[in-house]
Parts: structure tokens; C-alpha cells; sequence
């Protein structure tokens, strides 16, 4: 008799499971009859921000260690297969045989002959894209000790079809000229850059803070910002680009160990258009 009690309960609770079911089956659903929603929405793919250009500036030192230039160009990846380069402290020579040795078109304008090497010294843009017009922008205000002229050197080059101004700049050194002539210096290249869509200055401008103020004013990314040192304890080497911004976070960087080539560190950018 125990035995029937305990399983009658069972059987009960079993039952009224599969009443409650059969009425749940039964049940009316409620219906979402607005064709404008609910509607639930996400991206997660991102957007398709096309291939990237890759820009390189080094100021080579009086273009004196060419063949370890071509070294690390070559074979360092965070420098390789770059769209642009900028270089400061060249002369021609120096110039053509990194050009040459890279397989890369080349513009190169000298600023004066350096009193030190006795040599053309100026900036070099070099490109494995076509360069279509080039330009040498003179900066104000020569130094007050060497009174040499500093200069820029635009030029632009057509990146998978894309027009892109490119400017390799070596302002004048700290002490030299003024905080304000050094505003000047930047802002000769922000004009000279005024008529273009997208924009890229790169190279050694002797300072940090301020012409990245007087750059972003004008409406540009500064890409290197918070970068480690570039020569000795500062950061004077630098990319801002307007049209374009930076692919991502780890898109930018110093290289630290580049065999000597230069008392400052090349650096690199890998930018998208805007």
C-alpha cells in the first residue's frame, strides 16, 4: 500500500505537466504589427578604410651613412615598402644613391651649402609612386648664428590614384630663431599646403610643442604625438597629415635600434585617407 501512495502523487504531478503544456500550446502569441519596429541594429565589421600609406622621414646627418641608410630601409619592416620618405641633411649624391639603390623616384632640393661639410645640404622626397610637381618652399628667418637658409621641399605624389602633397621639412635648430619666427617657419608650409586636400608634413622641426600647435591649428593630425625621443632626450621629429589620420594605435613608431645610421631615430607612420 505504501508503495500505491507514493506513486499515485507521481502520476497526479505528471498529469497536470501535461495539461499545462497543452495549454501553453494553445496560448496566442503577441504579434509586433509596426513595420518600423522593434528593430534591433548593430556594425561590427567596420568600415572599409582602403590600403594604407606608409610615410618615413630620417635626418641622415650630413647624408654620411648612406649604405646603412639602404640597410634598414631594406630590411627593417616597420621602414619597408614605404609610399614616401622624407629625408633632411642631404645632398644629391646621397640622394640618388639611396633613390637607385631603393628602386624609388626622387625630388631634392638643397637650402644652402653647409659651412661645417662644405656640401649642398637640403631635404629629399622619395616615392615609389609617380611624382607629378615638386616645389622648394623657403622658410623665414635664417638662423641668427650660420644665417642659412632652411627650407621645405613639397612635391606631389599620386598614391594609387590619389593626389597626396608631401612635404619633407627641416626647420631651423633651438636657439636659433625665435619661438614666434619658429610659428613663421611652420606656417610657411600650412600656406604653401592651403590649396591641397590631403596633406603630409614629415621631418625634423627642431621642436615639439609648438609647431605642433601652430599645425593643428590648421586643421592637422599630429601623428607622432606622444612618441618616444628621436635624438638625445627630445622629440623633434614629427608627422601631421590633414585628409589623412592614423590606421590605428600601433599604426605609428620610433625605431630605436637603427644601427647607428643617424643621431636621430627614424620614424613611421601608416596613415588612411580621411
Amino acid at each position: 500500500m505504501t508503495g500505491m501512495r507514493l506513486r499515485v502523487p507521481v502520476l497526479m504531478a505528471a498529469a497536470m505537466i501535461w495539461v499545462l503544456c497543452g495549454l501553453s500550446a494553445c496560448a496566442t502569441a503577441q504579434n509586433y504589427p509596426d513595420v518600423e519596429g522593434p528593430r534591433y541594429h548593430g556594425e561590427f565589421a567596420g568600415q572599409n578604410l582602403g590600403p594604407p600609406v606608409k610615410i618615413v622621414t630620417l635626418n641622415l646627418k650630413y647624408a654620411q651613412r648612406i649604405t646603412t641608410a639602404i640597410q634598414i630601409l631594406r630590411e627593417v619592416p616597420a621602414l619597408r615598402d614605404a609610399d614616401v620618405i622624407a629625408l633632411q641633411e642631404m645632398d644629391n649624391a646621397g640622394t640618388l644613391a639611396l633613390a637607385q639603390a631603393l628602386s624609388l623616384n626622387y625630388v631634392y632640393y638643397p637650402g644652402a651649402v653647409h659651412p661645417k661639410t662644405g656640401r649642398d645640404f637640403g631635404n629629399a622626397l622619395l616615392s615609389r609612386w609617380p611624382i607629378e610637381a615638386d616645389a622648394k618652399v623657403p622658410l623665414p628667418h635664417p638662423g641668427r648664428f650660420r644665417h642659412m637658409q632652411r627650407i621645405a621641399v613639397g612635391a606631389t605624389v599620386r598614391v594609387r590614384d590619389v593626389p597626396l602633397r608631401c612635404y619633407s621639412v627641416h626647420f631651423e635648430t633651438p636657439g636659433a630663431v625665435s619661438g614666434d619666427q619658429r610659428r613663421e617657419q611652420a606656417q610657411a608650409v600650412v600656406e604653401d599646403a592651403a590649396g591641397f586636400d590631403r596633406v603630409l608634413v614629415a621631418g625634423d622641426f627642431n621642436n615639439q610643442n609648438i609647431v605642433a600647435a601652430s599645425f593643428q591649428q590648421a586643421g592637422y593630425h599630429w601623428i607622432t604625438r606622444g612618441e618616444p625621443h628621436t635624438i638625445s632626450y627630445f622629440r623633434w621629429d614629427h608627422v601631421f597629415a590633414r585628409g589623412l589620420r592614423l590606421r590605428d594605435a600601433a599604426s605609428v613608431g620610433v625605431v630605436r635600434e637603427s644601427r647607428g645610421v643617424s643621431d636621430h631615430k627614424p620614424v613611421w607612420a601608416e596613415l588612411v585617407l580621411e
